[in-house]
């Protein structure tokens, strides 16, 4: 029951599932359009997730290396950093949903600030990664145009050196004042299933880039799951996995109605104009359906994947992870909301135009 009321209650699911109701009345989906090898690869990937989160990895990362912070900016810079890091593997969600409630507890206890780190911790999340399972919309991006690893690492490495840049650049606005020692949480690993999901991580590699076919990786890991704790399976994000389904249908319906197909290709007639219309459309409807729908009219991969992972930057909407900053701070913040979102928007927006700047010149002179 609590699987299904987490997906019932799921806002972003229960939209897509109107707006493809309606869809229906238009056309009728094709099987061949649904992208069954993306959705096997977010299957891999989301329980993969949750086994890591069963074993408290991050937690005991986050303790560990808060431990030894003497100053605001050091703590700070630690959580982003563990967000940069973290959100390669585990996925901007469940990265930001673990560090901001946790950085949060702590700035409780010692009167830390809280706006500008947690900024931070979000934006560290949605950098653009230098693995295509950080972000799901990568995952499709990699399977709908066959890209290879070296190209993929080619186009990701540039905008993520200089995410780097920005956000370690935002940490020294942070006010450098000293704090008490943070206590470490008795928290344990245990350490065969640890490597054991490891593994199945590097085998999930295989499946996303197309050298063993993606249900393999999938069926690995919920056997995995099980084995460890059958009740690893209960907290699996399967409203994204419905999420994804949905969309696909939806643009399979949308894809056969000639005006709207007309409307679409006009904005596809270049690799900036898909640049820049993943950006734009990302900031209103966020990137992954964005992805979805312009990467079934257009072959620029590059300008996609460059203007997708862009376009996380800037609104509340841009991204999953900037939806579930916010709500991480509603929930455990102590000050101004409304002055955190405003200090948000501004350096999500300000990251965006420079991230825009840069994508447009990796477009001219980099690809």
């Amino acid at each position: 029951m609590t699987v299904i009321k987490n997906i019932a209650k799921d806002r972003i699911l229960q939209i897509t599932v109107v707006i493809t109701i309606i869809s229906l009345f238009f056309a009728r989906p094709r099987i061949e359009d649904i992208n069954f090898h993306t959705l096997y690869s977010i299957l891999a990937m989301l329980t993969i997730i949750q086994i890591f989160s069963y074993l408290h990895v991050l937690d005991v990362l986050a303790y560990k290396l808060t431990a030894s912070a003497r100053s605001t900016r050091r703590l700070t810079a630690i959580f982003t950093i563990l967000s940069i890091v973290s959100a390669m593997f585990l996925t901007n969600d469940i990265t930001v949903l673990t560090l901001i409630p946790l950085y949060l507890t702590i700035a409780k206890r010692h009167n830390l600030p809280e706006i500008l780190p947690v900024t931070l911790i979000g934006m560290g999340a949605n950098i653009v990664r230098i693995t295509p399972w950080g972000n799901p919309h990568n995952i499709f991006v990699v399977n709908r145009y066959n890209v290879s690893p070296l190209k993929f690492f080619s186009w990701s490495l540039p905008l993520l050196l200089v995410s780097l840049i920005i956000v370690l650049l935002f940490i020294f606005f942070v006010k450098d004042t000293p704090i008490p020692t943070v206590p470490l949480e008795d928290i344990r690993i245990s350490v065969r299933p640890m490597i054991l999901t490891i593994a199945v991580s590097i085998f999930f590699f295989f499946g996303v880039f197309n050298i063993v076919p993606a249900y393999v990786p999938a069926i690995v890991a919920v056997i995995l799951a099980l084995i460890i704790n059958p009740s690893i399976m209960l907290h699996v994000d399967y409203a994204l996995l419905l999420t994804f389904t949905c969309f696909f249908i939806f643009i399979s319906d949308i894809q056969q109605i000639p005006f709207i197909v007309t409307l679409i290709s006009k904005t596809m007639f270049s690799e900036h104009s898909v640049f820049l219309t993943s950006i734009i459309s990302s900031q209103f409807i966020s990137n992954v359906p964005s992805t979805i729908l312009i990467g079934k009219f257009t072959n620029y991969a590059e300008a996609l994947f460059l203007g997708s992972n862009i376009g996380g930057f800037g609104s509340l909407v841009g991204s999953m992870a900037n939806m579930l900053v916010f709500k991480s701070f509603i929930e455990n913040g102590t000050v101004s909301k409304r002055k955190f979102f405003w200090i948000f928007s501004v350096l999500e927006f300000g990251g965006l135009i420079i991230l825009t700047i840069l994508g447009w010149i990796v477009l001219d002179f980099v690809i």
